[in-house]
Parts: C-alpha cells; sequence; structure tokens
C-alpha cells in the first residue's frame, strides 16, 4: 500500500466537492455504459431476446426492492456520521459506527437474502408466471453481499475518500457486465448449440434455454456483488493498520456507548435517507406485479392456451423491461453529479443565512437539468424507431418505438424529480421526496390497474402511467419547493429558451435523418448521422440563445476552460 493511497484513506480533506462529485459522475457513466452494452449483447442472443428480459427483470425488481431496505441510504448514512466523528477527532468511535453497521446490516442483508430464497416460489405466483422463482433464488445471496458492501463504502466516504466506493462500484458493474454476457453465451451453447452429457446434467434444453439464460444472467449479479465484497474487505484488510495508527493518534476524548444505542443512532439517519429509494423501488414493482397479470386479462380470448398467453405478458413487458427502461435511465448519470452537489450547496447556504447563493445554486441546478432532460427525451421520441434499430437488430417488435416514444417523456420528470428532491433535502425537507413519491405511486397504481387491462391500450398503459406517475410527483416538488425558496431568474430564461433549443434540436435529427437515408445511406450510419447533427445543432442554438451567461459556465465542471475555447472560435463575448 503506498503513501498516496494511505493519505486518500485517511487524509485527504483537500479534495473539493466538486472532485467528489466528478468522481461520482464518471463512474455512475461507466455503469451506465457497461449496463447498456451487457443488456444489448444478452438482448440480441437468440432465445433470450424480450421475454428472456421479462422474466430477468420482473425478479430483478423484488430484488431491488430488498437492496432497497438493506443497504440504499446506507452509505450516506454512515458517511454522515463517521465524518462527524473524525471531524471532532473521535475516530475510535467513528470505528465502532464502521463495526457496529456491519453487525446490523449483515443480519439485514441476511434476513433479506432468507426473505428472496424462501418465498421466491409465492413472489412468482403473485407476479404471475412461476419461471421467476429461479431468477430470484440466484439472486437471494446477493442482498447481504451488498448490504455489507454498503457499510464499507460509507465507512470510507466518511474519511473523505469516495474513490473506494467509486471504484468499486465500476467493478462490481464490469463484472456483472462480462459474468452475465459469459454465462448467458454459455447457457446457450450447451442447450442449443452443442447438447451434451453437462447439458442433462444441468437440465438444459431447447425448450428452457429462455429461462435458463435468465436465471444465469441473475445468477452473475450475485457472483459480481460477492466479488465486489471481497475486494472491499481486502481493500479494508490493507489499511486497517493505518486506520489503528489514525485512531490512536487522535485527539478526541473517547466515549463507548452500547451496540444498541449505535444501532439506534445509524437507524435514525439511515432510515430518512432511505425512505425515498425505497418508495422509488415500490414504485418499480408495481409494474412488476400488475403488468404480466393486467396483460393476461387484456390478452384472453386472442390466443389458443393460458400458456401462450403467459409467454407474449412476458414478452411485452421484456420490451418494457430490457429495452425501454434500459434506454431511458441513460441520462440519470449525467444528471446525479448535479442533484448530488445540490444538498450540501444549499444546506450550507441557508445555514450561512444566505438566501440568495441558495437561490442561484438551485436555479443554476434546475436549467442545467432541463437541458439534459429535455433533448434526451425529445432525441429519444424522435428517433425511437431508428435507435431502437440501430441498438437492438435482432429483436425487432413493433410495439418497442412507440412504447419509447411515450416513455421518453418520463425522462423529463425524473431527472427535475432528481434535482428538486436534492434542493428539497438542502432545505431540511427530507420527508417530501418520500411523500411525493408515494402519491406518484399511487397514481401509476390506479392506471396501471385500469389502463393495461384494456385490450386496446395493454403494454402502452405501463408506459402512459410512468409519465402521470412521475409529472404527479414533479408538480408535488416544484410547488413545496417554490414556496420555500423561488428560483432567481425569469421563465423565459428558465424555461422557454431551453425548450426552444430543444425543439430546434428535435428538428434538426427528424429532418436529418430523413434526408440521410432517404439520399444518402440507410441503416444505423442514417442514425449515427442524425443524432451527431442534432448533437451539434442543441449546442449551437444553446450557445446562440445565451442561455449560459459566463457566471453559469464558472458553476461547471471545467467551466472555465469550456468558456476559454468558446472565446477563442468567437462563439462567446469575451
Amino acid at each position: 500500500m503506498n503513501k498516496e493511497n494511505i493519505k486518500d484513506v485517511h487524509t485527504n480533506k483537500k479534495q473539493s466537492f466538486m472532485s467528489g462529485v466528478l468522481t461520482i459522475l464518471i463512474a455512475q457513466i461507466v455503469i451506465k455504459i457497461l449496463g447498456l452494452i451487457y443488456r444489448l449483447v444478452i438482448t440480441n442472443i437468440p432465445y433470450f431476446g424480450d421475454a428472456g428480459n421479462g422474466l430477468y427483470s420482473a425478479g430483478y425488481q423484488i430484488y431491488t426492492l430488498l437492496l432497497a431496505v438493506a443497504s440504499i441510504g446506507v452509505p450516506s448514512a454512515i458517511a454522515k456520521l463517521v465524518s462527524e466523528r473524525i471531524a471532532q477527532g473521535k475516530n475510535r468511535e467513528a470505528h465502532d459506527i464502521f463495526k457496529t453497521a456491519l453487525i446490523l446490516f449483515g443480519i439485514i442483508g441476511f434476513v433479506g437474502s432468507a426473505i428472496l430464497f424462501c418465498g421466491a416460489e409465492f413472489i412468482a405466483l403473485k407476479i404471475g408466471n412461476p419461471d421467476v422463482k429461479g431468477i430470484m433464488v440466484a439472486l437471494s445471496p446477493a442482498v447481504f453481499f451488498v448490504a455489507v458492501s454498503a457499510v464499507i463504502r460509507g465507512y470510507f466516504n466518511g474519511m473523505y475518500n469516495m474513490k473506494v466506493a467509486s471504484r468499486s462500484q465500476m467493478l462490481e458493474q464490469l463484472f456483472k457486465s462480462v459474468l452475465t454476457i459469459g454465462l448467458v453465451v454459455l447457457v446457450y451453447f450447451l442447450a442449443v448449440v452443442n447438447p451434451s452429457t453437462i447439458s442433462e446434467m444441468l437440465n438444459l434444453s431447447v425448450d428452457n434455454v429462455t429461462v435458463s439464460m435468465a436465471i444465469a444472467a441473475n445468477a452473475a449479479s450475485t457472483i459480481a456483488a460477492t466479488l465486489c465484497c471481497g475486494y472491499l474487505l481486502i481493500y479494508y484488510q490493507k489499511v486497517k493498520k493505518e486506520i489503528w495508527d489514525d485512531i490512536k493518534n487522535s485527539k478526541g476524548e473517547y466515549k463507548k456507548e452500547k451496540r444498541t444505542k449505535i444501532m439506534k443512532t445509524i437507524l435514525a439517519v439511515s432510515i430518512p435517507i432511505s425512505l425515498a429509494s425505497i418508495v422509488a423501488a415500490i414504485n418499480r414493482n408495481i409494474d412488476t406485479f400488475t403488468v404480466m397479470n393486467g396483460l393476461k386479462i387484456a390478452l384472453q380470448g386472442m390466443y389458443d392456451s393460458a400458456e401462450l398467453v403467459v409467454d407474449e405478458a412476458t414478452r411485452l413487458y421484456g420490451i418494457l423491461s430490457g429495452r425501454v427502461d434500459t434506454l431511458i435511465g441513460l441520462p440519470t448519470a449525467i444528471n446525479v453529479a448535479f442533484a448530488t452537489a445540490l444538498v450540501p450547496a444549499v444546506s450550507e447556504s441557508m445555514a450561512k443565512g444566505d438566501k440568495k447563493t441558495a437561490k442561484k445554486r438551485v436555479t443554476f441546478s434546475f436549467r442545467t437539468t432541463l437541458l439534459i432532460a429535455l433533448p434526451c427525451a425529445i432525441g429519444m421520441a424522435v428517433l425511437a424507431g431508428p435507435i431502437l434499430k440501430l441498438l437492438f437488430p435482432n429483436v425487432y417488435a413493433v410495439e418497442a418505438p412507440i412504447l419509447l416514444q411515450i416513455s421518453a417523456f418520463t425522462i423529463i420528470f425524473t431527472l427535475i424529480n432528481q434535482t428538486i428532491g436534492g434542493a428539497l433535502q438542502g432545505l431540511g425537507k427530507v420527508l417530501v421526496p418520500a411523500a411525493s413519491m408515494a402519491c406518484g405511486a399511487l397514481v401509476k397504481l390506479v392506471l396501471n390497474l385500469t389502463l393495461i387491462r384494456n385490450p386496446e391500450i395493454g403494454i402502452y398503459g405501463a408506459a402512459i402511467s410512468s409519465v402521470a406517475s412521475s409529472c404527479t410527483v414533479t408538480i408535488i416538488e416544484m410547488y413545496i419547493l417554490t414556496r420555500t425558496l423561488e428560483f432567481e431568474r425569469s421563465k423565459t430564461q428558465m424555461i422557454v429558451k431551453p425548450l426552444l433549443a430543444t425543439l430546434i434540436m428535435g428538428l434538426a435529427a427528424g429532418v436529418s435523418y430523413n434526408l440521410v437515408s432517404t439520399y444518402l445511406i440507410e441503416g444505423s450510419m442514417a442514425t449515427l448521422i442524425s443524432i451527431v447533427i442534432a448533437i451539434v445543432v442543441y449546442f449551437l442554438a444553446v450557445i446562440g440563445l445565451k442561455i449560459f451567461d459566463r457566471e453559469d459556465y464558472h458553476m461547471l465542471p471545467y467551466g472555465d476552460k469550456i468558456y476559454r475555447i468558446l472565446e477563442k472560435i468567437k462563439l462567446v463575448k469575451a
């Protein structure tokens, strides 16, 4: 272990907040790209396709709900408690919190794993597809390992080292991507390409290959979580001696507390932080429990057997969860840094009584969010068909483009909710995001139960309900935010100009695709060229409409360098 790494773990408090945000941003982008890659590969493998995605996602969403209870919010809570103690020179108390959290969330994670393992059959029947049972069994051990990993990440974050957490998350996603592709291909090879004695021993055949591949894909998540937990434990062991040296040299008075009291302290901090994530996970699971069951009602009479109805319902759910949800989730990686930055930035300003600076930061972040969300949404809506053909050439589905066009508008509201949620937490209103998400979940549940069962609407009802749900959350959070802290700029600068830049971009995307595909080249190249043209047009529109001033550029990561480059090429005034 070199001195630089030791310094990172213990005393690197000079790392700026924006540097931490950039670390998170890079990690999130890498994670999203890796996630997209493995989803593209397995979806295009024969026999997996949309049916495999439907099975994969149904089990995975139940898993994420248990993760929300067992681990989400834990790193932030542990980091908060640890950093407070270290700031006071109470390093041993910080370590006591870490050890107690390991025990507490190790137990919670174990219980979560047991629930998923033992309740797999019951949950699968409630979802509406018995084949999901094996998928949840394969995922069940991961809940424990993720919970333990969350505590270790929180401990290092509390010591001002976000690199460990970010690196471990990227490694986990890398393991997951490689293993998912490898195991799915292996199952396909053994069941379809080259059946053998091993295939018979593993009960692999063409008849059950889709289910087996979905189970293998989720087993990869468990293996990746285990390897990541192992990496974090090894890293902790390497720096353990230095940690104890710091404990011995710390000047704060050590006050030993009972483990039960420490546990109560940890839960008091982690539960409010986790609440919004738990509600969000419940919201996602509404689709898991209502889409396939609703589609089975909508599809009655269209197929000769109940088994064919289940297969078609699974395929349609797979299009939504495997293709559409994967694509609309990509922009969140870009926006998460701004949402994360708002919490301490607004808290600090309000604590100093500097409401003007708080307004500036909220206004800037909101405008930046719109500038990310609007083009992503409109771009996906305009080029839905070409994008899907580019990414999923082997699995054409007539329903996919319409689903993506509808669902694209959730990007706008989801990203706005990220940013407003960060602002509200910074203002001390930590329960508002959870309460608003609960209202959104209720809207989604009612609309899912009403729309999906209608044969004329079917799967499109799930996309419509997602838009309505996220819009509901935005309305509530925006109302609370504007009553608490008004925006600093006019609606023209905040909303009208970003919207105008987006409409110009959308027009450029549609026109350029039609012209390129008609007169120059068809297929993937036409899509890529039109996307590049749309990006360039949007960039020029943002500059031409003067949506950002010099102060705004200064607030962006590397904003000063960006502004100097724009000055040199005379796109902005010196």
